[in-house]
């Protein structure tokens, strides 16, 4: 009787230690943490954001499509100017992000350069402006947030 009370005890213990091994093992419970921090990291979607200039007292709102795929960023801006395809672009897994427009005004074609790091649904960092008609450059702050 004690042999089959000690063979049982095994069994049980034996059976624990499979489910427990079998759970670890899941794809489901394994690759759960990766997905999140990769979507967490992900620059693709809608972005919106509005720019005051100085001496302007106007704002003018902007939008990004932007779309992060096999390493390599695309995507338009659109703004009072109409929607223009992004160059020069790149993201680094710290979130650093960086990209170019080339727009024209009076016939003369200019690059607005946009640089920030995302975090979540916020992108924050630097809009540089050429100069224009011999005025200085100007750098403005830019902050996008993901439109839901």
């Amino acid at each position: 009787m004690k042999t089959i009370r000690l063979f049982a005890a095994a069994s049980v213990a034996v059976f624990a230690l499979i489910l427990n091994a079998a759970a670890a093992d899941s794809p489901a419970v394994a690759s759960a943490a990766p997905a999140t921090a990769s979507a967490a990291a992900d620059p693709t979607g809608n972005w919106k954001w509005s720019i005051t200039p100085p001496n302007s007292g106007q704002s003018f709102e902007s939008t990004a499509k932007l779309v992060f795929k096999d390493g390599k960023l695309t995507g338009t801006v659109t703004g009072r100017m109409g929607e223009t395809p992004i160059s020069d672009a790149t993201f680094a897994s710290d979130g650093a992000i960086a990209f170019s427009v080339v727009r024209e005004r009076d016939g003369q074609k200019f690059v607005v350069k946009y640089a920030g790091k995302l975090a979540g649904d916020a992108i924050k960092g630097t809009i540089d402006f050429p100069d224009f008609g011999g005025g200085d450059p100007m750098k403005m702050d830019w902050s996008a947030t993901r439109a839901k």
